[in-house]
């Protein structure tokens, strides 16, 4: 029989997944191995956690359970493990942390994908960013080069402008796929230019240079913002590794915006005195 739209499918998986999972013992747990920091520039240690496990269950509901009853597998009460989240469905970018090793966003890290069989699970500060305590880093040095490169729209005055220029539909088609940027760091932890001897701004912050630069208004200061970008730390240092567009948990095109953002220093830097 003809099943439109692959409906019958689904359905028939979703009716696996349900009987597999009231297959699931009871008593089954989810082991997770967590580094620790009890502060700034302290020395981390690794503490090992055995929560029930349950269906549908992530990775911040498993820090849920820790954070409800703070023991750890050897029966010791310890602090709670200390971690960010904020609208757990992927849009905050506040939760983002390594899980077995690489960065992802733990509220859409699913138990039963990544350990199916039970193992440990290995959660990790990003090491971008320097740690506030176990899960959480400072990511100030994302948002001070948002400052750098003035990722915003300058408005003129606070009275009132009316309707803002249309932008055609090829615009809005090119710049949604950029304005998905949530900030969560995904992109500068997996970037190897991105380290302690580097002042590269990385691939989020010349990302929201194409952005604004696309924008009819944000065009105005578009000179500005490439200017921010042709500098040390800019848009050469970039090294095309392409780690950034593979972490991205929203898909941007980061290598696209790279080589755009690239491609128009290149011309400023050229024909730039043109407009002096």
């Amino acid at each position: 029989m003809h099943e439109p739209n692959g409906q019958g499918r689904r359905a028939r998986r979703g009716g696996a997944r349900r009987r597999k999972e009231r297959e699931m013992p009871e008593d089954r747990a989810v082991h997770l191995k967590i580094k620790r920091q009890d502060g700034p520039g302290l020395k981390s240690y690794w503490q090992d956690f055995r929560v029930p496990w349950q269906p549908h269950m992530n990775v911040i509901s498993a820090l849920m359970e820790i954070q409800r009853n703070p023991v750890n597998a050897a029966g010791e009460r310890v602090t709670p493990v200390v971690w960010e989240c904020v609208c757990l469905e992927e849009v905050c970018g506040s939760c983002t942390m390594l899980v077995d090793g690489r960065v992802r966003q733990s509220c859409s890290a699913m138990i039963d994908r990544i350990a199916p069989d039970g193992r440990t699970i290995v959660l990790e500060p990003m090491t971008k960013f320097p740690v506030v305590r176990d899960l959480v880093v400072d990511r100030s040095r994302m948002f001070d080069d948002l400052k750098r490169v003035k990722a915003w729209i300058r408005l003129d005055g606070s009275h009132e402008l009316g309707p803002g220029p249309r932008q055609s539909q090829e615009n809005q088609e090119t710049a949604y796929p950029l304005s998905r940027c949530m900030t969560c760091g995904c992109c500068l932890e997996a970037c190897p230019q991105i380290n302690a001897a580097s002042a590269f701004v990385g691939p989020a912050a010349v990302n929201l240079v194409r952005l604004y630069n696309l924008h009819p208004t944000g065009r105005m200061q578009a000179a500005e913002r490439l200017d921010a970008v042709m500098g040390a730390g800019g848009v050469e240092d970039c090294g095309k590794a392409q780690n950034c567009a593979a972490v991205c948990p929203k898909e941007i095109p980061l290598v696209d915006s790279l080589a755009a953002v690239g491609r128009d220093a290149t011309k400023r830097m050229l024909f730039g005195w043109l407009l002096k």
